[in-house]
């Protein structure tokens, strides 16, 4: 019997599919070679798409390399690696490009900021501009940064906290954190004038923090599905997705920003630095002096006022994504660490942080500060077991790379691969660091060290070689070129506050039942019937 036309091309075309969708992505593409994290990954996204939409993607790839080992496939064209040589040596330090899942929602104003640009060549100009500003000798040196601190570490988080203490009341302490990393980063940034003052703003700050957090719930759709968010926005139904309010946080997000924008500018044009140190706009002032120098060397003739105006935008989106991702980063670590410095079980590591502590002359020294080995110790560990960013960083393959670890690498990969590590599983590698779960300061300190628990290590020799391992495998910053460019602000801002807290005052958790990570791009912790962590705040004295 004659097979018809019609007949014959839905054979052709349902064979072509399925070889397209089933056969060629199980067994003949180059990724069939990688275990798969669930069988259904190799023909379709839903997996991973169903965690990452509940916020729960690191566990489950975490678990997945668990059980499959240090290279996983987690969709039709997706892997995750988890090793250093192979991996992210090879991945971030091989100048692997973004793609556009970053630039998908980490645009403000409509203009991308340098952490959004796919691009390798546009985001190193743009990083030139500004790495000196956050560089550690800049920030040691600063008097601008050094009277910042005192204002807001020696005033107003002190008052703030005996007003706590005097009370006898307990105090949620993820706000209280977020405030003081917001006011730091956006004094920084645009000068303590013009930055916030959320520390004695309570409930404005509480408003900001709810309202920053509330959207951030929402980025999955136009992050993992922009196609279908724009085509149901196009429907108006976009609400069914994303609520409505969102866009209006996000635009009041953008009117703060551009708001310390124009003040810093004011300031800029007025000269006025060393009138007010700490008035001044640092990172404002370099990246609007950076562009000017830029485009005065492309043309003769350039108005400063004009071309701010043409900038503006530009300038309000880098300074928007560095206020946000600085202040947030650092308010998730320090909720973690104070967390676990209030435990019961950990009240001699306070005890030992504040005899440290006390013997700095002036805590408003950035250099006497970071040279407080037991304060380093705890920052490290914590950023370890509670690093604010621990998913997914995507990048996307060249032609013909080769990844895993040694025994366990894929060559030959196509390009357009999607590639991605994550800090939480780097950092919970057991042959690294023994007892992976546990917060152990010690691990970063050599076994002459004066320490409320034993050192895990026999000799220095030990010590040492261990720290240049743990080192590798450290990833709460990123590494290569697209490296956080404020992390060295970011330590001593965190720095700062430790001191000015466990300096003078002693915790103890009252409530710490939210206190679990949650398990997105961002580990913020979950929190409990709208709490997260209640201290106890005591005065030392």
């Amino acid at each position: 019997m004659a097979i018809s036309r019609p007949s014959l091309a839905v054979l052709v075309l349902a064979t072509v599919a399925i070889y397209r969708y089933i056969l060629y992505p199980a067994f003949f593409s180059p990724l069939a070679r990688i275990p798969s994290a669930h069988w259904s990954v190799p023909f379709s996204r839903l997996w991973i798409l169903y965690y990452r939409s509940r916020e729960e993607e690191t566990p489950a790839v975490h678990e997945a390399h668990q059980r499959l080992g240090p290279i996983v496939r987690i969709a039709p064209n997706d892997i995750s690696v988890n090793s250093v040589d192979g991996g992210i040596r090879t991945v971030y330090a091989g100048g692997y490009e973004k793609g556009t899942w970053y630039s998908n929602i980490f645009q403000n104003y409509g203009v991308m900021p340098m952490f959004a640009m796919p691009d390798h060549g546009p985001h190193s100009k743009r990083k030139r501009m500004l790495s000196n500003i956050y560089a550690k000798t800049t920030l040691q040196t600063s008097p601008s940064l050094s009277a910042v601190t005192r204002v807001l570490m020696g005033e107003r988080l002190k008052q703030r906290l005996k007003e706590i203490a005097n009370s006898g009341e307990p105090a949620e302490f993820y706000w209280l954190m977020a405030a003081c990393t917001m006011d730091f980063v956006s004094a920084y940034i645009f000068g303590l004038s013009q930055g916030t003052d959320f520390i004695q703003q309570q409930e404005l700050g509480a408003k900001f923090f709810t309202d920053y957090k509330a959207r951030q719930r929402f980025q999955f759709w136009p992050q993992d599905l922009p196609l279908l968010t724009k085509w149901l926005g196009k429907l108006g139904l976009q609400f069914l997705v994303i609520p409505r309010w969102v866009n209006q946080a996000n635009a009041d997000l953008e009117a703060l920003i551009l708001e310390m924008c124009d003040k810093s500018e004011y300031v800029v044009n007025q000269g006025s630095r060393e009138k007010a140190q700490e008035n001044w706009p640092n990172v404002y002032a370099q990246l609007r002096n950076a562009l000017l120098k830029e485009q005065q060397s492309c043309k003769d003739d350039v108005k400063v006022a004009e071309f701010v105006n043409e900038q503006r935008l530009a300038m309000a989106s880098e300074m928007l994504d560095h206020t946000l991702a600085g202040f947030d980063t650092s308010s998730i670590t320090l909720v973690f660490l104070a967390w676990e410095l209030s435990k019961p079980e950990n009240v001699a590591w306070q005890a030992a942080l504040r005899s440290e502590i006390e013997g700095l002359q002036d805590k408003s020294d950035a250099k006497a500060i970071d040279n407080l080995p037991i304060l380093q110790a705890i920052v490290q560990e914590s950023l370890r077991l509670h690093a604010a960013i621990p998913g997914n960083q995507p990048r996307i393959t060249p032609a013909a790379a080769t990844l895993g670890a040694p025994g366990h690498s894929i060559s030959d990969l196509p390009p357009g691969v999607r590639v991605q590590a994550q800090a939480w599983s780097l950092h919970r590698e057991p042959t690294v660091f023994p007892d992976p779960e546990a917060w152990k300061p010690e691990r970063w300190l050599p076994p002459s060290s004066k320490t409320p628990t034993t050192s895990p290590y026999a000799t220095s020799v030990a010590f040492e070689a261990a720290q240049k391992e743990m080192g590798r495998w450290f990833w709460a910053f990123g590494s290569g070129g697209r490296m956080c460019v404020g992390s060295n602000l970011a330590m001593y801002d965190m720095k700062a506050i430790i001191v000015a807290v466990w300096g003078e005052f002693k915790t103890s958790v009252r409530e710490g039942g939210g206190m679990v990570h949650r398990g997105g791009y961002v580990a913020e912790p979950i929190g409990k019937d709208g709490k997260f962590l209640i201290l106890d705040v005591v005065s030392a004295r």
